[in-house]
């Protein structure tokens, strides 16, 4: 609303674009709410709002006298048309299409772009993460605000009653979701046998728009104790009331719709519950049971990027310049499919592009080795007798395959240390081989094997001339001299590698780079 009335106050316009006809609504109340007593006109079209009335609207909006409009996919349309739009807040931004995307991106050549999600999907999370947008995370929830707790349960009178009643007892509002229309009715009748008491009202997407404005002001204003809707609620609205949300067929939504529905409670200094209704684990898709557990396993203020981040993880990023907004990632990995475009970038730049990143390139050798590879017949690994769960055990692996400082490594080891007991011999050569790859990225090898108490140290490629001429090549040819009777540089089908020998641990291998990188 910041955003908005900075713009409005640099005489330029805002639109506001948001999911669902009920969340315009909220919108519009709160912002002309928070600008009542300031000279600014705010709109709102929806599909509730006759064609006479939309068409006055936009006329307005044409005319400069319309500050802010917000609305939903109805302001994409060709017939909008803005005297100075300014800034476009998109909210909600993980339930619109590329397409819609696309259509806003010719709207606003020169419009800056605001938007706001719990959590971002794939494509977008990717996009910020690579550095293309901007990201800002609101980490710091409101003061008194309380995690909502979240628990997995199948289908049960006893429970859902127990969950309803309690709710009631201490003057608050329930979100019962239901995703079928065809039978929603029978659902809110289930709930009115199991709690007589009771105020039920039903809510859904093909309902009359004044019907289903009046029955979402009503529950808004406390007539009804429990809402049986469909995912229409997910966007945004805030009924700090409601503190308990029963979601079935949970196995059903996607994650970031999970989180989003469980957004709906816990928005006051109340306790709010979370009961998420599937059936029995063991017959549930893998991508299924990860999802459910994420949501059980982030319930925590502020998680939803870390929610995002596994959605991330279970779908893929998507395809960055075509429209598919989520990729097909099991049998590859995110970080992997990331390490390939990152090999894939840097190449074009050191062909087709060349001239355009002369000085990047120019910069520093570490850019050149992008990940040096480490062999050996060292035990380096996690032992299964350490940590039993091989799902752990993966994560651990990938979690020191990302990291890039001493500090990060010491944080790992403390943090493993504390779950799992003191460290193995083994686990502690594991993270000294990892200090041995950022010294041989420094160095420039792509590979090291350590095998029969023998370093081989395999160079960039020779036609990577910037680097056999910089300093740091330099610097492993002074060593080499130093130290002839147990080091020597060879030529290899055209690829130069420097053996080592005597290197019977990692930790030899470590301070022999050390000594290269300082000769």
């Amino acid at each position: 609303i910041r955003a908005a009335f900075k713009a409005v106050a640099d005489s330029r316009q805002v639109a506001v674009l948001v999911p669902t006809t009920i969340l315009a609504m909220q919108h519009y109340r709160t912002f002309r709410e928070r600008l009542s007593n300031l000279p600014v006109t705010v709109e709102y079209i929806n599909r509730f709002k006759s064609a006479a009335n939309i068409k006055e609207i936009l006329k307005r909006v044409s005319a400069g006298e319309v500050d802010i409009l917000i609305g939903t996919h109805r302001i994409v349309n060709k017939d909008v048309k803005f005297k100075s739009l300014g800034l476009m807040i998109i909210d909600e931004e993980q339930k619109f299409g590329v397409k819609v995307k696309e259509k806003l991106k010719e709207m606003r050549v020169n419009v800056d772009a605001l938007t706001l999600t719990a959590t971002p999907i794939p494509r977008t999370l990717h996009f910020s993460l690579m550095g293309a947008r901007d990201l800002s995370i609101i980490s710091t929830p409101p003061p008194n605000r309380q995690p909502v707790t979240t628990e997995l349960h199948v289908f049960n009178e006893t429970i859902l009653r127990d969950a309803i009643s309690f709710e009631l007892r201490r003057g608050g509002q329930v979100f019962f979701v239901h995703n079928r229309i065809r039978d929603i009715e029978e659902i809110a009748n289930i709930v009115l046998r199991l709690v007589p008491d009771a105020r039920i009202g039903v809510a859904h997407g093909q309902m009359e728009g004044h019907k289903l404005e009046k029955a979402m002001l009503r529950f808004i204003e406390g007539e009804y104790d429990v809402l049986v809707s469909t995912n229409i609620i997910e966007s945004g609205l805030d009924i700090p009331n409601a503190n308990t949300i029963i979601i079935n067929q949970a196995h059903m939504f996607g994650l970031s719709d999970l989180h989003q529905m469980r957004g709906r409670v816990g928005r006051s200094n109340k306790k709010a519950f979370c009961y998420l209704l599937s059936p029995p684990t063991i017959g549930l898709t893998t991508d299924a049971r990860k999802r459910l557990s994420t949501l059980e396993e982030f319930s925590e203020l502020g998680d939803g990027f870390k929610v995002a981040m596994r959605d991330l993880d279970i779908r893929g990023a998507g395809n960055l310049l075509g429209s598919e907004q989520s990729g097909f990632i099991s049998d590859l990995g995110f970080d992997m499919y990331h390490k390939i475009l990152d090999e894939a970038i840097q190449d074009l730049k050191e062909s087709e592009f060349k001239e355009l990143f002369e000085e990047e390139l120019s910069k520093t050798v570490h850019e050149l080795v992008q990940d040096c590879v480490i062999e050996s017949d060292l035990e380096l690994i996690i032992p299964e007798d350490y940590v039993q769960n091989i799902t752990e055990r993966l994560s651990l692996y990938t979690q020191l395959d990302n990291i890039k400082n001493e500090n990060e490594l010491q944080t790992f080891g403390n943090e493993v240390k504390d779950r799992f007991g003191p460290l193995p011999q083994s686990v502690k050569e594991l993270m000294t081989s990892v200090r041995l790859r950022w010294l041989a990225e420094k160095l420039g090898f792509e590979k090291i094997v350590l095998k029969n108490d023998k370093l081989k140290g395999y160079f960039v490629p020779q036609e990577k001339e910037e680097y056999y001429k910089g300093p740091v090549f330099g610097k492993v040819l002074s060593y080499v001299q130093q130290h002839p009777k147990n080091s020597q540089l060879k030529d290899f089908k055209g690829r130069l590698i420097l053996s080592v020998a005597p290197i019977k641990s990692v930790e030899e291998g470590k301070k022999t780079l050390e000594n290269m990188l300082d000769s």
